[in-house]
């Protein structure tokens, strides 16, 4: 049986995103925390699927995926998933909201509730953990008097605490997007898709960033994301995430990326993989018909061709 590591520990949302796929909830689960460590052990064959957090819709990127995949491993993104999130705070029974002193989550959640913190808890203290999930565990185990964690509502079961504020996220379309990785292979193409590349500058120069946004431009290919990092190098240096509609099976897909490899310096391939999104399979059901059809409309020129 395939093995797919994860945020863990067990109730992150990691878990619950990677369990509304029942492909990937039919694997081996293996709970490994940090993310770091997840996609270490994923390059390195300790498992065979890696699944990880990369963007929220309030906080952002992920950094320390996006950095990762960009920089230190080599790993190809296979699908994404994208679900809703809720944010519970959570402790001992008994403990009330005015007890509370201390909250644990990570940074990325507790940032996600941070206008909520300072309306309903001004001057809490706000303690990093590697998950929700290892914080709710900890709060559990230790049961300190006026600390409280901020997870998943299936945390506070699994570690035995009582929900003290339900939803607290400051924003109600509040999602996370997560990937999954792998050392090698590329889905095929489903007509509904998204690339994933790291664009380095050859140089620093004026228009370096207009010149690789024209390559898109020119093609009329649709951007759905455009980020700079930094890339370790040297202060100023930066690099550019970019995620962008189509499959490198595309031919202007591969057209685009034969240019900026050629003309705008190192390309990294993150891979190409099915979009997510609500009409995702009508979409791409549509995309096969539209195909299919065109297609049909091509051989039928072509075999007008004189012999």
């Amino acid at each position: 049986m395939p093995r797919i590591g994860f945020l863990g520990p067990l109730g992150t949302f990691t878990e619950q995103a990677l369990l509304s796929q029942p492909d990937l909830g039919a694997m081996e689960l293996v709970p490994i925390q940090p993310i770091l460590d997840v996609l270490a052990a994923t390059e390195g064959g300790t498992v065979d699927v890696g699944f990880v957090p990369i963007e929220n819709a309030i906080e952002g990127t992920v950094n320390e995926t996006i950095d990762s995949l960009a920089f230190e491993h080599d790993l190809l993104i296979q699908r994404e998933v994208v679900i809703g999130i809720h944010l519970n705070l959570m402790a001992p029974a008994g403990t009330a909201l005015d007890d509370i002193r201390e909250v644990v989550s990570m940074p990325v959640a507790s940032a996600q509730v941070r206008g909520w913190l300072a309306k309903q808890l001004p001057g809490v203290k706000v303690v990093a953990a590697n998950s929700t999930a290892e914080a709710a565990s900890q709060v559990g185990r230790d049961r300190v008097p006026g600390v409280a964690a901020i997870a998943p509502a299936v945390a506070a079961e699994l570690y035995g605490l009582e929900i003290v504020a339900k939803e607290i996220e400051d924003h109600p379309e509040n999602k996370t997007r997560f990937v999954v990785v792998t050392r090698e292979g590329v889905p095929a193409p489903t007509g509904h898709d998204k690339t994933s590349i790291v664009c380095f500058q050859s140089a620093d120069r004026p228009g370096s960033l207009l010149g690789i946004l024209q390559e898109f431009a020119a093609r009329a290919i649709n951007l759905t994301k455009l980020e700079s990092r930094p890339t370790k190098q040297s202060l100023g240096d930066y690099c550019f995430i970019i995620d962008f509609e189509g499959h490198i099976a595309d031919d202007v897909v591969a057209d685009c990326l034969r240019e900026l490899k050629a003309k705008n310096g190192d390309v990294k391939f993150l891979g190409s993989y099915p979009a997510a999104g609500e009409h995702g399979e009508a979409v791409r059901r549509d995309a096969q018909a539209s195909w299919r059809a065109a297609d049909a409309w091509v051989q039928g020129l072509r075999g007008g061709i004189d012999r």
